[in-house]
């Protein structure tokens, strides 16, 4: 995005900044149904974002300028999108086919082949005496299968799934403490195999184990792009499913990653998974930029970071099974475009990424909500709702849904009051996403929605979406401090050494 298409925005955002939302609504009567779009089972309504037709024009124009259409298809096509590390970022061809290209085509038959291979030890272990399954992985190798297993596992009849990712010691403690070693297997996940927190608390789940690591052929699995170091861990080859360089963790739970989601849900409820996935890389790549879910979806996301300067992001699903969601949206998000260097290097002279964070209403309602409708700061809102329950109480389902509207509305419209301190302002934007049933198939093609806005918003900004190097400069001083926790080296850094005087003596 030029510097002039920014203050087109900015202009935009100061002719419309004394027209509430509420007015913007009630002179266009057709503006319910015209900021709205459907694809498959998911429903989005923009009607209570802070734009009108006007501004509307001058983002889809920015749109059209840079090229969104056709760096859709670099993506699909396995391009080099990830500059900085010289490699493509096919995620996309791990669940969908829809690239003629020689590269795509290629990654997804990759792809098939380790679903096959992992459909075969799913098989196997829904089959044997295994009840529980410890998943240990970190970022990317956790998040996103955290997330599905916990939205879709209630009624699969799968095995129980137990996350672990926090190198506190604690983490491990708990999870371990509930279960028999007799009747549990474990599954380690790492791209390097050399992932501290993943390869301490794997260490500790595998002598859990003890003798039961190794009966049936073996009990701890892995996912791994790095099968030796997997198997000097004591894993056999013919448990270790692959990863590629051309996925990024946070884009990964598609690929073999998603190992612990077939467990929890069923290797049919994985396909589905990717099915729901790839509708909604069908819609994002051949529909028009006008009519496009994910396009929309980024403009708006773009408007109000650098139009309306709103410097935070709430996710706010109404339902219970995907409260993990804005856990799993922070990482997708603020580690794809928590850049501030273009693709060139040089430096930006606007925003990117909001502050991404949220909770499962209606519980926050009684939480954060105050800062929301009464505070100094405009937080923009997703709102997610799920209009079919999988559970017999009507009554609950009624109210979570009048709740979610009812916020929507208070959010944009406000109220009146003569006392200050019962005055709403409203003007608070919102988009509403309405899933017909939470489906592996709608869960699917709704994480695929955020993952296009992504890369979409990264385009409009002009930086990488899929590198990470900001993870790892704590790592490397972590490293290097650890020796100075065993007394056997100092810091260089005067605070360290003092708070580790302080750790010192008081451990």
């Amino acid at each position: 995005m030029t510097s002039s298409s920014y203050e087109t925005l900015r202009a935009h955002a100061r002719r419309l900044q004394h027209r509430p939302l509420s007015a913007l609504i009630a002179e266009d009567a057709d503006r319910p149904r015209d900021f709205a779009l459907r694809s498959g089972a998911l429903y989005a309504s923009f009607a209570r974002q802070r734009y009108d037709r006007e501004a509307l024009d001058t983002l889809f124009a920015l749109a059209e300028s840079a090229d969104l259409a056709g760096a859709l298809c670099r993506l699909f096509d396995g391009h080099v999108v990830n500059v900085t590390e010289g490699r493509a970022a096919l995620h996309t061809a791990l669940r969908s086919d829809l690239s003629t290209a020689a590269v795509a085509r290629d990654a997804t038959a990759q792809a098939r082949a380790a679903r096959t291979r992992m459909a075969t030890l799913v098989e196997r272990l829904r089959d044997s005496d295994i009840t529980d399954i410890v998943s240990v992985g970190i970022g990317g190798s956790d998040l996103g299968p955290r997330l599905v297993a916990d939205a879709l596992s209630d009624d699969a009849g799968g095995l129980r799934v137990h996350f672990v990712s926090n190198v506190d010691g604690n983490a491990i403690r708990r999870t371990l403490s509930k279960l028999d070693p007799s009747r549990t297997a474990a599954v380690l996940i790492s791209k390097t195999f050399g992932t501290q927190e993943t390869l301490l608390n794997g260490r500790i789940v595998r002598d859990w184990l003890g003798a039961h690591a190794s009966r049936d052929g073996g009990r701890v699995y892995a996912v791994s792009a790095n099968v030796e170091r997997a198997a000097a861990f004591g894993i056999a080859e013919d448990r270790i499913l692959p990863m590629w360089d051309w996925v990024g963790g946070r884009y990964s739970l598609w690929s073999a990653v998603g190992f612990p989601i077939a467990l929890a849900i069923g290797m049919d409820g994985f396909e589905r998974l990717l099915a729901g996935a790839a509708e909604m890389d069908a819609h994002t790549l051949a529909t028009p930029l006008r009519d496009n879910l994910a396009v929309w979806h980024a403009l708006t996301a773009i408007w109000n970071r650098n139009a309306l300067e709103a410097g935070s992001h709430a996710v706010l699903p109404y339902d219970e099974r995907l409260r993990l969601l804005p856990n799993y949206l922070q990482q997708l998000v603020m580690e794809s475009l928590g850049k501030s260097v273009r693709l060139d290097g040089s430096p930006l002279s606007l925003d990117t990424v909001p502050v991404w964070w949220g909770g499962a209403g209606t519980d926050t309602q009684h939480s954060f909500f105050q800062a929301l409708h009464q505070g100094t700061q405009v937080v923009p809102a997703d709102f997610i709702g799920v209009l079919r329950p999988d559970h017999a109480h009507e009554e609950n389902h009624a109210a979570l849904l009048a709740n979610l509207l009812a916020q929507t509305e208070a959010f944009a419209n406000g109220q009146a009051s003569d006392d200050p301190h019962r005055l709403y302002a409203g003007n608070r934007p919102s988009t509403l996403l309405l899933l017909d049933a939470l489906t592996p198939e709608s869960l699917g093609a709704l994480i695929a929605l955020y993952e296009h806005s992504v890369y979409l918003q990264s385009v409009l900004w002009g930086i990488n979406a899929f590198d990470q190097f900001g993870v790892e400069l704590g790592k490397q001083v972590a490293n290097r401090l650890l020796p100075a926790l065993r007394g056997e080296a100092d810091a260089d850094d005067p605070v360290t050494r003092a708070l580790l005087d302080e750790i010192r003596w008081r451990s």
